[in-house]
Formats: C-alpha cells, structure tokens, sequence
C-alpha cells in the first residue's frame, strides 16, 4: 500500500494494537514446549516494526502478558518473565538504532528488581524513537480503569480537581496510554473473537481484524493485509453513512487543492 492509498483516508491508521494469540497451539502443533512457542512470537516483533514504518503507523502496542496470565503454571510464568528481560536485554541498541521509542504499560509490582531497573533503562535509552513500541506486560483493561478511577478519586479528595470537572479527557489522561492516540486497529491473531480484557476503555471505536494464523507465523505480508482491510472500511463513531459523506467530500476536496 502506498502514501496514495492513505493519503486522502479521513482515518489514518496512527496506532495499531495486536493481540498476540496462538503461541501455545504453535509449539503443540509443531511437538514443541509451551515456551518455545513464545520465543518464536518474540522474534515476530522486528518484522511487524518494519512493516508498521512502512505503513506510516506511529503507536503499535503489543499485548505480551496479561494480569491473568499469573494464574498460568508457575514455570511458564518464570519462562515468560525471562523471556521479557531478554528481550529488552538484546533488543535495547536495536531498538534505539531504528528510531523506536519503547513503553512498557502495566503494573510493575509482581516485577523482581532487577526487571523493573531493565525496563527503565530501555525506556531511558530509546526515548527519542519516533515510532512508539507500547509493550503491555501485567496488563488488564480492567486493572488500568480501576487506577485511574483511584488516581482521580484522590485528586478531588485533594481538592486539586472537582468532581464537576471530570471528563472523558480528564479520566483518560490518567490511564496507561495518556498522550498516545487510540488504537485505530486492533488485530488478533489465533482466531479467537474476543478482546481479553485489553484497552477496554481505548478500544471503543476501534477496527477490530482476526486472524486464523497463529502469532508466530504472522508474516508482514498479513500485516498488509490487515492494513488494506482497516483502509476498505468506513469509520462512523457513531454517526450514519449519510452524516459522513459530507466530511468525506471535504476531505477529498482538500486533497486535491
């Protein structure tokens, strides 16, 4: 897809959310441990990096490890959390090199120190990055309503806020995501129809697109096509073909001039 196919879209697709489903089933499918699955779905990031620039996007957040995912057996969860600090281990200079900004969304409080000291350091290193890598790991839509909900609760106890105050602007400033754009597109992969407690609140007008392909296996080229199908649909917010046609008209007319 080129800048031509986008261009004149009254919706970019700025921020694009995967869901990253289908590790396990790989590894069983192929006579493999759980974890090997996993280590597979890591060395898939790059090329979805890649692709993502190529497509203009700004904001891909990837959904790692949910605030669930601790109910998993004990030595997954282990293979997982090292898995997670390899990664930032082996990736850090690569990701600073290529310009990618890494945000690590979710609760750091089940994180071992020196997790939570490596975390830092990523996002320390590669803070310039133009294009935002948002990794949600201990993450839960849910999880992340309620603390914002505690956030705000204490700024009015405070008397720093007022009740009469409190707009959708206001609460969303105190979410994980505040200054990032909302996910435009969300896309699942595995084949699975639901969201999984993700970006409840962020994902209320978003572009929803599943996969059959595992995580794993999803190649660029599915990520171009998830992208063609995102730029086929018309977005309404709510609003009737009818009302949109107007905007759309004015849209085009920009374009040309």
């Amino acid at each position: 897809m080129t800048d031509e196919d986008t261009g004149s879209s009254p919706h970019p697709l700025r921020h694009l959310s995967i869901i990253m489903d289908g590790n396990n089933r790989w590894a069983a499918l192929h006579g493999l441990a759980g974890i090997a699955g996993h280590e597979a779905g890591v060395e898939r990031i790059r090329g979805v990096l890649e692709s993502a620039r190529g497509h203009n996007i700004e904001v891909v957040s990837l959904f790692a490890f949910s605030s669930e995912n601790w109910q998993r057996p004990e030595l997954e969860v282990i293979g997982l959390m090292t898995l997670f600090a390899n990664y930032l281990r082996k990736e850090i200079e690569a990701l600073r090199s290529d310009g990618v900004r890494l945000l690590v969304m979710g609760s750091r409080a089940n994180f071992s120190d020196s997790l939570k000291e490596l975390i830092v350091e990523a996002e320390t290193a590669t803070a310039s990055g133009s294009l935002t890598l948002a990794l949600c790991v201990d993450y839960g839509g849910r999880w992340d309503i309620v603390e914002a909900s505690r956030e705000v609760a204490m700024q009015v106890q405070l008397g720093r806020l007022r009740a009469s105050d409190i707009s959708e602007g206001i609460f969303s400033s105190y979410l994980q995501f505040r200054g990032l754009p909302d996910p435009d597109l969300c896309i699942r992969t595995g084949g699975e129809e639901r969201i999984s407690n993700f970006l409840l609140w962020h994902l209320a007008y978003t572009e929803l697109y599943v996969s059959e392909c595992f995580w794993p296996d999803f190649r660029p080229e599915l990520l171009d096509e998830a992208v063609e199908e995102y730029y086929r649909r018309k977005r309404r917010f709510g609003q009737r073909n009818s009302e949109l046609q107007p905007q759309l008209s004015d849209e085009a007319e920009r374009a040309e001039t």
